[in-house]
Formats: structure tokens, C-alpha cells, sequence
């Protein structure tokens, strides 16, 4: 049986959010209306940066008004930018994951990312690190290659845990041997299958529930990466914001 690595990306490879650096090229070459930041999503993200608000709530105002604005859009238009923010952007990564990345690689271990973003994005990044295979949200098209609105999410931990046991099957895996990245509580029963766990600058709520589970008494390990120092605690260490 094969030994596998399963990466989110965003805010565990990614330093930030494909999608965000998507959405403010699509404003900025105007290939979608400018003004949907600034009446939409501005207010949401200010209050976020200010540390007065949820980073999810920021996110799912944006991923809601992103849908809508890429509605009948064509393909090829969102593979342009998708392009360039990942020719831009790919790089801007965390030490400790990208050299996790190449650590399971010179170890012979199979590699899939598995994330909430677009897989039209998700696709180019893997495509970037070598991954073996990968499984995003899926952004439906008409038969013109249009954009229709929908989506099949990737970023909750319900359909994470169906797509990596799909996976397990298709690739012959041995769970117990390896390895799950991610930072948010959707990441949470991907931490769970994989023998070794590790919850990446994690949110509250993730921590939270790895503690109130018995995932962190099987090898989850959280990790902090500040400036050029990385840090590794239990899932019990302290919250002050509890």
C-alpha cells in the first residue's frame, strides 16, 4: 500500500486565499465590476483586519459574491488570470509546508492537495508542486464553456473526508501511515484519517475541536510559522481568547 501526503492549500501552503488574489484580478483588469469590492465585501473585510471580526465571515461574503460575479463568464477567461495569480502568487508559501512538500517527495510518498478553492486554480497549483493528483471545488459550465453559478464545494470537512477516501481507494492507500495538513475546521476530518496530523496557524475553532476530540492524541501537531521562526505546540496549549 501506498503512503500519501493530503495538503489544503489555502492558509496551509498558500499564505492567504486563491480565490481573494483571483477575485481582485478579476477587479483589477475589470473583467468583472469593480465596485462589487467596495459594495460588497470592503466593510466585511476592514472589520476582519481589524481584529474585530471572523476571518470566515469575511470569506464567505467574498466566495458568495465571487460566485455571482463570474456567473456566465467563460473559461478561458477565468484560465488567464488563474495563470497569472499563480504565476504571481505561487510562490508565496510557508516554509514549513513547502518543505513538507519536498520531504514527501524524497520519500516516495504520493501527494494530493485537496482544497476549498476553484479547482481551475487548485488544478495549476498543483500542477506547480508536483502534486499527483488533487480535488477542488468544482465550478460548473454550460456546454460553451460558460460559468453557470454553481458550485460543488470542496471547503467543508463532509466533502474533504468523501473526496480523500475516494482517493484512499483509487490510489491503494494506507491511512495510518500518512500525513494531513490544513488550518481550518474544515480540515478537520482530514486530520482525523490521516496517521499523522498536522493543524497549520490553525483557527480557534479547529483547535477548540481537536482538543474536545481524541485526534490530538493521535500525532496532530500543531504548527506557528511567524516571520522566519516555526513553532510546534500541542492542541492543549492555551486561548486567551476563549
Amino acid at each position: 500500500m501506498a503512503v500519501a501526503a493530503f495538503f489544503d492549500i489555502d492558509g496551509t501552503l498558500y499564505r492567504d486565499s486563491l480565490m481573494i488574489e483571483h477575485f481582485k484580478k478579476l477587479l483589477k483588469y475589470e473583467v468583472i465590476n469593480p465596485n462589487l469590492w467596495y459594495d460588497h465585501v470592503k466593510s466585511t473585510y476592514d472589520t476582519w483586519k481589524k481584529r474585530r471580526g471572523d476571518y470566515e465571515d469575511y470569506m464567505e461574503e467574498l466566495a458568495d459574491v465571487y460566485l455571482s460575479a463570474i456567473k456566465g463568464l467563460n473559461i478561458n477567461e477565468i484560465d488567464f488570470i488563474s495563470k497569472q495569480v499563480i504565476e504571481l502568487k505561487g510562490d508565496t508559501v510557508y516554509s514549513f509546508t513547502r518543505e513538507r512538500i519536498e520531504w514527501h517527495k524524497s520519500q516516495g510518498h504520493l501527494l494530493f492537495f485537496v482544497s476549498g478553492s476553484p479547482d481551475y486554480l487548485v488544478r495549476k497549483m498543483a500542477e506547480k508542486y508536483g502534486a499527483t493528483a488533487y480535488k477542488g471545488s468544482t465550478y460548473y459550465m454550460d456546454e460553451n464553456n460558460n460559468l453557470t453559478g454553481e458550485v460543488f464545494p470542496m471547503w467543508d470537512s463532509d466533502h474533504k473526508q468523501e473526496a480523500i477516501l475516494k482517493i484512499v481507494k483509487d490510489y491503494d492507500i494506507d491511512l495510518d501511515e500518512s500525513y494531513a495538513y490544513g488550518d481550518t475546521n474544515g480540515d478537520f476530518t482530514m486530520l482525523g484519517l490521516a496517521g499523522h496530523g498536522y493543524a497549520i496557524n490553525p483557527t480557534k475553532e479547529l483547535i477548540v475541536n481537536l482538543r474536545n476530540s481524541s485526534l490530538h492524541k493521535n500525532s496532530v501537531k500543531v504548527i506557528i510559522e511567524r516571520k522566519d521562526v516555526i513553532y510546534e505546540l500541542s492542541p492543549d496549549v492555551t486561548l486567551f481568547n476563549e
